[in-house]
Order: C-alpha cells, then sequence, then structure tokens
C-alpha cells in the first residue's frame, strides 16, 4: 500500500472509531487520495470514473453545507460533447460531461465564482505526455490538488459569519482537458448563468507541487484595476508571490475573462511529471495546499470590503505564446514560477537534445544561440529562430558557475 494511501486509511479508521472529523490537513490529503486513486481511473470527461468523482465532490459539498446550484436544483450541470482524441479521425464519440456546483448564498447582490477542474486524462488517449505502454493517469496535482482546495475554501468561508458581502458559487468543472470545455459550456448558458451577477472568479488549476521557495503564481492580475494593490496589503502566509497581467492561458478561468469578468489563477508550476502517469498523490506537498487556500481566504475577505470589481482587458501574452509554433525542441520543462532571471529548468527528457549537451534540473539558461535569455519569453523567441540539426551554443548558470554548452538540434 502505498505511503499516502496508508495514511488515509489510519486517518479514516480514527474517524470511524473516534467519530471525530478531519483537521483540515487530513481531510485534504483525503480529498486528493481519493479523487487521484486508480479507481477512478484517471477521471476523463464523460466516463465512470468522472462520474464517480463528480459524487464524491457532490457529497463533499453537501457535508460542508453547501446548497445545490446545478441544474433542477440538483448539484449537477450537465451537458453534452463529442470526445474525440484524434480529431482527424472521424465524428467522435457522444459523451456528457458533469459540471459540480454547490452555494453559499448570503442573499447578495454578485455572486463570487470559485472553480477548479476536476477531470484528468485516462488513460491517456488524449493530451498524454507518457512515451510507454497504456497507464492510468491520475491527475493528483492536475488537478485533484485544485479541488481539494476548492473544497477547503468552501468550508473555510461556509464557517466565515463575517463574509456576507457576495454568494460563493463553487463549481468542479469537468472537460477542461479537452478545451475548457465544461466552463465555456455554463457561461454561455445564458438561461442558467448570469455573467453580469459575478463579481469576479478565482480559479485553482495545479496547486499541490510548491516548491521549497514557495514560488506562488497568480495570473489574471491585470483584468481588474483593483487587484495589485489589494494582492500587496494581504498576508502572503510565507508564499512567495509571482503576478502576471493576462486574463487568458489553459485554463477555466478564460472562459470567465472571455465574459468580461475579472479572474485570477493560481499555480504552482508545471513539472516533469505533468500529464504523465507519475502525477500521483504521494508528490503533493499537502501543507502548500492548506498555506495556499488561507492566502486566498484572506484575499477573499478583504475583498469583500470592495464592492464589486471593475474589469480591465489585459494583453493576452499567453496567448500569444500558444500560437508559437517551434520546428525544434531543447527537451526541458521550464520552471514557470521561477521569478529570477534567464530560464530556469524544472526537467530534461531522456534522449533529447538537452540531456546530450550535458543540462541537468536547476540550470538556469542564460543564453541560447546569439540571444540573450532574461525569461521564458526570450527563450521561446531564441527557440523560435533555430532549425532541426542545428549546432548551436546555450549558456548555463549552474550554481556560481557560468558554462557554455554546444547542443545539437
Amino acid at each position: 500500500m502505498k505511503l499516502t494511501s496508508l495514511l488515509v486509511f489510519l486517518f479514516l479508521t480514527q474517524w470511524l472509531f473516534s467519530q471525530q472529523p478531519l483537521n483540515s490537513l487530513q481531510q485534504t490529503q483525503v480529498d486528493v487520495v481519493f479523487l487521484s486513486a486508480d479507481l477512478l481511473e484517471g477521471r476523463e470527461a464523460g466516463t465512470k470514473g468522472e462520474r464517480m468523482a463528480a459524487d464524491y465532490i457532490a457529497n463533499r459539498f453537501a457535508q460542508i453545507g453547501l446548497s445545490p446550484a446545478g441544474q433542477d436544483n440538483s448539484w449537477f450541470y450537465t451537458f453534452d460533447f463529442t470526445y474525440n482524441p484524434n480529431p482527424h479521425g472521424g465524428s467522435g464519440e457522444a459523451r456528457k460531461g458533469i459540471n459540480v456546483a454547490g452555494l453559499i448564498n448570503n442573499k447578495a447582490k454578485n455572486t463570487v465564482v470559485i472553480g477548479a477542474h476536476y477531470d484528468h486524462l485516462g488513460y491517456g488517449s488524449f493530451g498524454s505526455r507518457h512515451t510507454g505502454e497504456k497507464a492510468i493517469h491520475n491527475g493528483a496535482d492536475d488537478n485533484a490538488s485544485g479541488v481539494a482546495g476548492l473544497l477547503r475554501l468552501a468550508a473555510l468561508l461556509k464557517n466565515n459569519r463575517k463574509a456576507k458581502s457576495n454568494n460563493y458559487l463553487f463549481i468542479a468543472f469537468s472537460a477542461e482537458e479537452l478545451g475548457l470545455v465544461g466552463s465555456k459550456k455554463m457561461v454561455a448558458d445564458q438561461l442558467f448563468f448570469k455573467p453580469g451577477m459575478v463579481n469576479y472568479m478565482l480559479n485553482m488549476d495545479m496547486i499541490g507541487r510548491l516548491n521549497e521557495e514557495k514560488v506562488l503564481a497568480v495570473n489574471g492580475t491585470g483584468t481588474s484595476p483593483v487587484w495589485k494593490d489589494i494582492l500587496a496589503g494581504i498576508n502572503t502566509q510565507g508564499l512567495n508571490i509571482k503576478t502576471s497581467d493576462s486574463g487568458m492561458g489553459p485554463s477555466d478561468h478564460a472562459s470567465f475573462y472571455l465574459q468580461d469578468i475579472p479572474v485570477l489563477h493560481f499555480f504552482t508550476g508545471q513539472h516533469m511529471d505533468y500529464h504523465k502517469p507519475e502525477d500521483d498523490a504521494e508528490r503533493i506537498n499537502y501543507e502548500g495546499i492548506v498555506s495556499i487556500t488561507d492566502y486566498m481566504h484572506s484575499l477573499i475577505q478583504e475583498l469583500d470590503k470592495t464592492g464589486k470589481l471593475v474589469f480591465s482587458k489585459t494583453k493576452d501574452e499567453q496567448q500569444g505564446q500558444r500560437a508559437t509554433a517551434f520546428k525544434v525542441s531543447l527537451g526541458v520543462m521550464p520552471d514557470y514560477v521561477y521569478d529570477g532571471e534567464g530560464m530556469r529548468i524544472d526537467g530534461v527528457t531522456d534522449g533529447k537534445p538537452a540531456q546530450a549537451a550535458g543540462l541537468k534540473k536547476a540550470d538556469v539558461i542564460i543564453g541560447l544561440g546569439d540571444v540573450a535569455v532574461k525569461n521564458i519569453q526570450d527563450y521561446m523567441a531564441a527557440l523560435g529562430k533555430l532549425n532541426p540539426g542545428e549546432q548551436t551554443t546555450v549558456k548555463i548558470k549552474r550554481g556560481e558557475d557560468i558554462l557554455t554548452l554546444p547542443v545539437k538540434l
């Protein structure tokens, strides 16, 4: 039995015999371990495993004391979509996705949406970075961690008698991995969802790998003029906050941003286990999830004093980055939450040019070819100039040493 699973078993045994509730950290562990268990077979959208996860989330919403906020006074908002792991391979398979929604109704004029997607890749037929045999992709960080954060915030706000200026709508989204389908369907349903009543939206996607430097990326700070001042004034809970302005990005907050709703996206960074079977519960920083949700709770309490937020459109840098086509790959995973100068490597892929050149995890790329690399945008610009088979150099900082290594692409 895996260590985290054993811990959860012991916590549950203690609870059954003592009839005492789990503490906040233990409950967060239980939520992540259940949602990323093999039993759910990777929570692929529209499958039995995802439905089991939806039922679990609905039961937890009820346990916390939320009210059902889906269709027909249920916990669920269901929608039709077509699943096709190969967009060029036929008409695809008709499936139903399920968003799970619970509400704290303070009878306020405006509502805050707090969201996290709960689907993942199943056995990896679509979107996987795994190159071995078929395997379950449990998605502990992506995004059982975000759902555990969603549940913890729901409990904190339900027990907070002072947070009454807004209603709080908690949504676990389906089919995010297939193109934000669940959140797009919901915000487009004008008979069900009223964007004009939404004050702002907070999204948690991959908050389970807080690093030793405790860097938390908070994206979307340009979507309202109040964000930066508010963020500067609250207790960081020991976190190192790294902000970016853009309201766009490959997660569900983008669906709300496109409806002129202020958004923030909370993210602890990508890693080598991203979209691989190795993204398991044993590798989650549970104390980090607690710190992040405490920080978000402080933010929400401060925002409760401000009234309805003004929306601002941003320059959508991330959208431009996704549109860039690269002819070559160095074979490194960028550290997206690194806050220093250069582009720090979070992992090196076996068999790729970076490994052959001798690059290592934690090296900081400060030059590629004739381009000085001060940030990830510089790195992408340099990569875009290179061609397959080309010989160039990569300049790195390794500890206190500066090295220039030859690399063949």
